[in-house]
């Protein structure tokens, strides 16, 4: 007795697998997702069914990509028109009453500083976004394209996600710049013009990207400091400075006739218009005996200035101070 076993079914013809798949099935895959009725419409006109589908399938995936396309720079020119005009108006904000009532005096100076420090806030965060909304649009638009063409996406995602992870490693520390860059400039840390400490250098700031700080130093030196390895920031010049003046006299001087020629001194400055009205901000005070040692006592004169004017203020307090003594014959003593 013999088993008669069945004859083998042919095996079916192996496609290609992976990213580029035969050109059948990319018809069907095509045609399959016609939403216009191409397919239906060309096969009434071509008597042959795998043209027609080849045909019609391209006719209709052409116009899904047209479409997405056409979607896609619609929508980043409105959103980069957005996101210009908030960056516009945000650099544009003037200072609130309250806050500009807290320095007395004129405050143009003070004004322009401020509108220059938002206009390139506003600047910079603004290109960053316009960068981010483009990728993201246009890598969700080039996605949609390749899945409506029929292509297999999963291995050109893995792909990606494989070399986004050897990016992330060994850029990390350019990320890490990146975002500290980001959260400075957000923060409104400091900016061009400023007078800051960031622990390796004090310099003022010449320039500042998402990456790196400049700065030029007193001996004018130029300092390149990438923003993630700053761990604290002493800004000198943000908002107003201080001049601190410390002027020590002889342990045996008159303390009260001292402090009134100090007073004098710092009343006469405040009454200097060339001064009064774009440098000093407040009235100059006499805080009185700083220190005191055995031979001399050490009195000290503190300034309000606009941002950045402290050292000028302070070398013309030591002028005055030092004319004042010459004239009633009182003398600089020595700190032991």
């Amino acid at each position: 007795m013999f088993l008669l076993s069945p004859s083998p079914s042919p095996s079916p013809t192996p496609t290609p697998s992976g990213f580029i798949p035969d050109p059948k099935a990319a018809a069907n895959a095509l045609c399959s997702s016609d939403d216009f009725g191409i397919c239906n419409l060309v096969s009434g006109l071509i008597g042959n069914a795998d043209w027609a589908k080849i045909i019609a399938g391209l006719l209709s995936a052409s116009i899904a990509i047209v479409l997405i396309l056409a979607v896609a720079i619609v929508l980043r020119a409105i959103v980069h028109r957005l996101i210009k005009r908030v960056s516009t108006r945000a650099s544009s904000v003037s200072m609130p009453e309250r806050l500009r009532s807290r320095f007395g005096g004129p405050q143009e100076g003070l004004d322009a500083i401020l509108a220059e420090r938002r206009r390139q806030r506003s600047e910079t965060l603004g290109s960053v976004l316009r960068h981010v909304t483009s990728i993201v649009i246009l890598g969700t638009a080039l996605l949609m394209i390749i899945s409506r063409l029929g292509l297999d996406l999963a291995p050109l995602l893995t792909s990606v996600g494989i070399l986004g992870v050897a990016i992330g490693f060994g850029a990390q520390e350019l990320v890490k710049d990146f975002i500290a860059g980001m959260f400075m400039l957000m923060e409104d840390q400091y900016g061009v013009g400023d007078v800051i400490d960031v622990g390796v250098s004090t310099g003022t700031v010449e320039a500042v990207s998402l990456r790196i700080t400049r700065l030029r130093d007193a001996d004018g030196k130029v300092w390149y400091v990438r923003n993630g390895t700053i761990t604290r920031v002493a800004n000198e010049s943000q908002g107003w400075s201080r001049a601190l003046v410390d002027i020590p006299v002889a342990y045996d001087s008159d303390v009260a006739r001292t402090r009134e020629i100090l007073v004098t001194v710092a009343t006469e400055m405040w009454d200097d218009q060339s001064y009064r009205d774009s440098i000093i901000v407040e009235e100059p005070q006499v805080f009185g005996m700083e220190q005191i040692s055995g031979t001399a006592i050490v009195f000290r004169v503190v300034a309000k200035t606009a941002p950045g004017k402290q050292h000028e203020v302070a070398r013309e307090l030591r002028t005055r101070i030092k004319r004042a003594f010459d004239e009633r014959g009182l003398a600089i003593a020595t700190i032991a």
